[in-house]
């Protein structure tokens, strides 16, 4: 006897998951996770400070021009997304729309790695990421305190470099700043 056809997930299922909870969905399975650590919420909140300063207001010798958001709802075909963040050059975003999820495709996305997601932003959504048209994608993990950022090219994703601990970094698409990777892992007495 064969199992019965499983129901796609729709964008009303989201309404369905508890609010302690995130809610995506990818070739129409709905999957649910826990809302991230204090080590990952600190990581996205310094991150999103260091680069959304310089490239959202154009301060500390930034070039300006730029949406960054954090936890956004994106709509990349028929899977909806919530990287942890997400940036489009200003002429690129929309900030009107008929719904909640995000239409237009990011310049630059970046996941941080939780143990919870770890497989699933690496084996599920950076392949969609890619196959999306993103341009640039960050993979930033706050346990082993690395960052992997790469870039897309027609044959996929090409690592540009790899940073750890505290080094300082300077990396596409935000190479006119230069900050201290060691500013998004808490400072632990």
């Amino acid at each position: 006897m064969s199992e019965p056809a499983k129901k796609r997930a729709t964008y009303e299922d989201l309404y369905s998951i508890p609010e302690n909870m995130t809610g995506e969905i990818l070739d129409g399975e709905l999957i649910v996770h826990p809302r991230p650590s204090r080590k990952h919420t600190y990581a996205a909140f310094a991150l999103g400070n260091r680069i959304g300063t310089p490239y959202l207001f154009g301060e500390g010798g930034g070039p300006g021009g730029w949406v960054i958001l954090i936890e956004p709802e994106i709509q990349l075909g028929e899977h909806t997304l919530v990287p942890d963040l997400a940036g489009w050059k200003k002429e690129r975003f929309l900030w009107e729309e008929d719904q909640n999820p995000i239409s237009v495709t990011p310049d630059w996305i970046c996941e941080i790695l939780s143990p919870s997601t770890f497989r699933f932003d690496k084996m599920k959504k950076m392949p969609i990421y890619a196959d999306s048209g993103v341009g640039y994608f960050w993979l930033l993990d706050p346990t082993a305190k690395i960052l992997d950022p790469y870039r897309l090219k027609s044959n996929g994703w090409f690592p540009t470099a790899r940073f750890y601990g505290g080094d300082k970094i300077r990396s596409e698409p935000f190479e006119e700043i230069e900050f201290d990777l060691g500013d998004l892992w808490p400072k632990l007495q």
